[in-house]
Parts: C-alpha cells; structure tokens; sequence
C-alpha cells in the first residue's frame, strides 16, 4: 500500500511541477487543492505529499491558514543562484570536454543543429527544450552525480524565470552564440575553455533577466 502511495504522489507531484513550469500556475497563484483533487480524482493524501515535495524543492510554499501557493523567484534569489549554478555546470563542461568521445560529439552536434534550427525560426519554446536538453548532456557527460544533483535542485527554482530571458531582445541570438562556443571548446577537448564558455552562458542569462525586469519596471511605471 505504501508503495502504491508513494507512485501516486509522485505522479500528482510531476503534474503540478509541470502546470507550473508551463505558467498555467503561475508565480504567486494560489494552489487549488479541492478542485485538482476533483480534477484528478484523487484523495487529499497524495496531493499534500506531492505539496510537501515540492515545497522542498521551492516551487511552492504553504501558508497557515490560507494554503499552497506557487512561489514567485526574487531579484535577490536570481543574484544569488545564478554564480552557483554558472559555477557549477562550468564544471559540468570542464569535465565533459575531457569525456566525451568521438559518438558523444557528433550527438552533441546534431543537437546543436536542432538548437540552430529552432533559433533560425525564433521558436522559443522549441529552442528552450533544445537547450535544456543540451545543458542535461552536458551534465551527463560530466559523470559526477553529487553536481548532477545540485544542480537539478537549482535548475528547479531557476525554471520559473529562465524562459523569460530569451525574450530580451537579441538575446536569442547571443543564448545561440554563447552555445556554440561551448560546443566548440567541449568538441577541441579544450576543458579550461569550455568551462569559462559554460560561466559566461549563464553569467549573461542573468543579465538578460535583470535587464528584462527592469525594461517590464520601466514599461509599468511610464
């Protein structure tokens, strides 16, 4: 029974995180908990174990007496995250330009064609997934489970706000420069240079953001 519990949980977990990740909650909403578990068919259990897990991980917070709510990432919570996570997925790169081999390359290229594709086209969507997915092979090449999963629990947070930045203008561009240059390193088996490449990836997505907070400031206040 507990087994079954805890699937159950994880599952109604993965669909919040999702709803979440996909802005249908979005930062500050309040988190219905009658109306998923109608929605869902489920008991109330399960829902507030899926809560407690994801308030672990930061993405939601409960507040006595008034419920769950999703929480809304700060300023200070990009300033603060972003250095670690740059620090952390540089070594990821450090590592992977000294493991990979000649098939994990050539997949590291295909997916870099795909990652050029979708910049081509300005889908941002499709390129956001494309980078995820490159930044997760990049991790995996490091073969260091202790950094893989630091950094999962940041990239969590980080998710809320991470989309936003490929809408700063030529942002998309510099995200696909950026890339490639990291690629370039990884593929001379330079680790020193994919390291640094990998901290200025992430170093500018947190200029972007803060640029595009203080462009949506401006905007609201004129």
């Amino acid at each position: 029974m507990r087994l079954v519990l805890n699937s159950l949980h994880d599952e109604v977990a993965e669909k919040l995180r999702q709803r979440i990740f996909d802005g249908v909650l979005s930062p500050g909403s309040f988190i219905d908990e009658l109306g998923l578990c109608g929605e869902w068919a489920i008991s109330r259990t399960p829902l507030r174990e899926a809560l407690k897990v994801l308030a672990a991980e930061g993405l939601v917070r409960h507040e006595p007496r008034r419920g769950c709510f999703v929480n809304q990432i700060t300023e200070r919570d990009l300033d603060e995250i972003f250095p670690v996570i740059a620090l952390l997925e540089g070594r990821c790169a450090f590592e992977a330009a000294s493991n990979a081999t000649n098939a994990d390359l050539l997949t590291l290229e295909q997916m870099h064609e795909r990652l050029k594709r979708c910049a081509h086209a300005r889908r941002i969507n499709d390129y956001y997934q494309a980078n995820f997915a490159i930044h997760e092979a990049i991790i995996t090449l490091a073969n260091n489970r202790w950094l893989a999963q630091v950094i999962g629990d940041l990239r969590k947070i980080v998710k809320l706000a991470r989309l936003q930045q490929l809408h700063a203008p030529g942002r998309l561009e510099q995200s696909l420069s950026e890339h490639m240059a990291v690629f370039a390193a990884i593929k001379a088996r330079d680790a020193e240079g994919a390291e640094a490449a990998m901290r200025t990836h992430l170093t500018r997505q947190r200029v972007a953001l803060r640029e595009l907070a203080r462009s949506n400031t401006s905007r609201i206040t004129a």
